[in-house]
């Protein structure tokens, strides 16, 4: 059952990044499963709702279902609710964009944002993806809070992102990450350059409950001709303030107290 149940959130996991659609044996394949078994898992997805077949190409694709789960639970969880305003009003002091991400066990998720950039160039990546702790902002927010030990344990577990993948800047190495880490705990917030995407820059603040644990990490995103590290530093204690604020609403979401 545990094969199971790990192979068909595979399943899932692969097909969010496909949202035109997989066919049955590219998907047996880019997941190394057997043919029989990718299709047994998929025709119990289907039957459940949560992957629907396309009747011209034979393709398979997520449904809606998930994301109405996901939306569902964000929306009784009331982190939306209380942390768009304040997402919304440092979006527009700083002309960027800002994104709420929040502690999730080991890993940390985008759930909210708001887009500050009125003209230009627009910094808009996908929502609701776990954040790769060594190569985001955010990621170095939270590892920053943590011990070296606590920090490099979790990156192990996820892995070190490559270049190739994220900016030219990545640090693939324990020595160039800790040196991030140390930045941001002497500043109180993580700033990067050409880490997370070519050309782009951010910088992040830990979000804490009442007895300082980190429940989330709000960020600032921006092409770096605009978001220059001038711009960041300034932008330093409008971020921080703002995830005080954030700190102080968060007992009125169930999420965030259960965490307080």
């Amino acid at each position: 059952m545990t094969a199971i149940l790990e192979r068909s959130f595979k399943v899932l996991e692969h097909l969010a990044g496909h949202p035109e659609g997989r066919a049955l044996s590219a998907l047996s394949a880019e997941l190394e499963m057997p043919l029989s078994a990718t299709h047994r898992l998929l025709s119990e997805l289907v039957r459940c709702g949560y992957v629907r077949q396309d009747q011209s190409h034979g393709d398979y694709m997520l449904t809606i279902k998930l994301v109405s789960l996901g939306l569902s639970f964000l929306s009784n969880s009331g982190i939306v609710d209380i942390a768009q305003p304040l997402l919304d009003r440092l979006a527009a002091r700083s002309g960027e964009l800002v994104r709420l991400a929040v502690v999730d066990g080991d890993e940390l998720t985008f759930v909210a944002k708001a887009q500050g950039a009125t003209r230009g160039l627009r910094y808009d990546p996908d929502m609701g993806l776990s954040v790769n702790l060594s190569c985001s902002s955010a990621g170095h927010a939270w590892l920053s809070t943590m011990t070296d030990e606590q920090a490099l344990q979790l990156v192990a577990r996820q892995g070190f992102g490559q270049p190739e993948d994220f900016g030219p800047k990545a640090p693939t190495t324990v020595k160039a990450l800790l040196a991030f880490l140390r930045a941001a705990r002497k500043r109180g917030f993580s700033m990067i350059s050409e880490v997370f995407a070519p050309a782009m820059t951010a910088m992040a603040a830990p979000v804490r409950s009442g007895n300082g644990a980190v429940i989330g990490v709000i960020t600032i995103a921006g092409p770096m001709v605009r978001l220059t590290e001038e711009r960041m530093l300034e932008l330093g204690p409008v971020l921080l303030e703002s995830a005080e604020e954030l700190a102080r609403a968060s007992g009125a979401s169930m999420h965030f107290k259960k965490r307080a």
